[in-house]
């Protein structure tokens, strides 16, 4: 989930209300779930034709890379399109999802936004009847071909917001994002060692760097969502990947209270123990942690692609970027992961036509082009892309690797309305140790069973 991300993905927000749309269709009352769409033939392509237009976009792409390509691409938007004028609000992540659930329940609300794909946001949005629909639009622009069904499910709903990963889509991401192991190649070196071949190779690098005095990972866990990284990091070492699967996206049949999930609880809290994270990481906020890491405090960093382009520009070719090893060098990969925040289309927009060219056109071939340009990581055409050797040639590796091996599960925190307060909370009392991991792991399972039993 881009802090994105995802990202962090991860995040919440919940909402209501609904009204009139634009010219040509329409919108049922508030709380129906449902929102009626256009055909494709119906929909308006030619932005130069849409007359004068002032388009507002609300987006969290705020840091180094992620500001700079939203900047280029917009300056490029509105020098072919000069009728339609851009009013950008770019928001911090955590200020995004605090705003937009009040934004949305408003008269007057922004006509793109980008919202965090779980179910305590762009669900509850969905459910709202909030987002408009865009399949009518992703066959006229094609969309459905430019990406493929493993990315449109995370942005895809049913009308009524009950089940994620399939139904209407609602949004299309700029970016691809998987969580793996950032690392530092000259400390790493000065240690004597090589990026780790296995996960227990990554347990005695832990082990080495702190002997030698060096923090072994930084972790900012203040706004308690990046935790949750670390812990699916650590978790899917344990958990087979169609179990996680089953929890994240908060289907009926898994359970927290498992064996492999208690060993991953456990290995996780080790890690306190052995003093491997930096003091006070509870207290730390997420980008300190990373920015600390920048400057040369730490051997590692579990954090997701998107903080590539500033990690890049601290470290230079001193970066690594790895997927998280497995139990033997050959094992399959898995990782945390999926798309950055989709772009969506609000249901009161009074210009859906000029909202979507805007939408295609920040995800468009050349839109790929700009995102590789500026240091981040192009959900789509990744393959197609050019790139040195270096830390940005490690993360594409990683991610067309996990995504061509069918590697990637979801974000933890998709799972239910609730769950990223619920992890997160769980989380910092875990490695506070305030809970057991048999505690921790029961908190989860109580939200997750609650909400997989009753949403059919």
């Amino acid at each position: 989930m881009n802090p994105p991300l995802r990202a962090i993905a991860a995040l919440a927000a919940g909402v209501l209300a609904l009204a009139a749309c634009a010219p040509g269709s329409s919108a049922p009352p508030a709380g129906t779930g449902t929102s009626a769409q256009p055909s494709a033939s119906a929909v308006r392509t030619d932005a130069a034709q849409l007359g004068d237009v002032t388009l507002t976009v609300w987006d969290q792409e705020v840091r180094g890379g992620q500001a700079a390509q939203m900047k280029q691409l917009n300056d490029a938007f509105q020098a072919k399109y000069p009728n339609i004028k851009l009013n950008r609000v770019s928001r911090s992540f955590d200020d995004l999802n605090t705003t937009l659930r009040l934004a949305l329940s408003g008269n007057e609300p922004p006509d793109v936004v980008e919202a965090n794909n779980g179910r305590s946001s762009m669900g509850a949005f969905v459910k709202a009847g909030q987002l408009r629909p865009l399949d009518a639009y992703a066959e006229a622009y094609g969309w459905k071909e430019r990406y493929p069904q493993s990315v449109l499910r995370y942005s895809s709903y049913s009308p009524d917001g009950r089940v994620f990963g399939e139904g209407n889509l609602y949004g299309l991401p700029q970016v691809g994002e998987v969580v793996g192991i950032f690392y530092n190649k000259a400390t790493l070196g000065k240690l004597g060692l090589e990026p780790p071949a296995t996960w227990a190779d990554f347990g005695a690098a832990l082990d080495k760097a702190k002997a030698a005095g060096e923090v072994p990972m930084q972790l900012g866990n203040l706004d308690k969502w990046p935790a949750i990284h670390v812990f699916g990091t650590v978790q899917s070492r344990s958990v087979p990947a169609d179990q996680i699967s089953t929890l994240a996206f908060g289907r009926k049949g898994g359970s927290w209270n498992s064996p492999e999930n208690v060993k991953a609880a456990e290995e996780l809290v080790g890690w306190v123990d052995k003093g491997y994270f930096n003091k006070g990481f509870n207290g730390q906020g997420y980008d300190p942690a990373w920015q600390a890491f920048g400057k040369g405090e730490g051997v590692f960093l579990i954090a997701g692609t998107w903080l590539l382009a500033d990690l890049q520009k601290a470290l230079g070719d001193d970066l690594g970027f790895m997927l998280p090893p497995g139990a033997t060098a050959d094992a399959p990969p898995v990782a945390t992961g999926g798309t950055g925040l989709p772009f969506a289309i609000t249901a009161k927009s009074p210009h859906p036509d000029a909202a979507a060219a805007y939408i295609d056109f920040i995800t468009n071939a050349d839109a790929m082009k700009v995102l590789t340009s500026t240091g981040n990581l192009p959900v789509a055409d990744t393959a197609q892309q050019s790139v040195p050797a270096g830390p940005q040639k490690d993360v594409f590796t990683a991610f067309g690797t996990v995504t061509s091996k069918d590697g990637l599960v979801p974000y933890l925190d998709y799972a239910t309305p609730t769950f990223a307060d619920t992890l997160g909370a769980a989380l910092q009392d875990l490695l506070a140790k305030k809970q057991t991991p048999q505690e921790f792991l029961a908190t989860l399972e109580k939200d997750y069973k609650t909400f997989a039993e009753s949403n059919g």
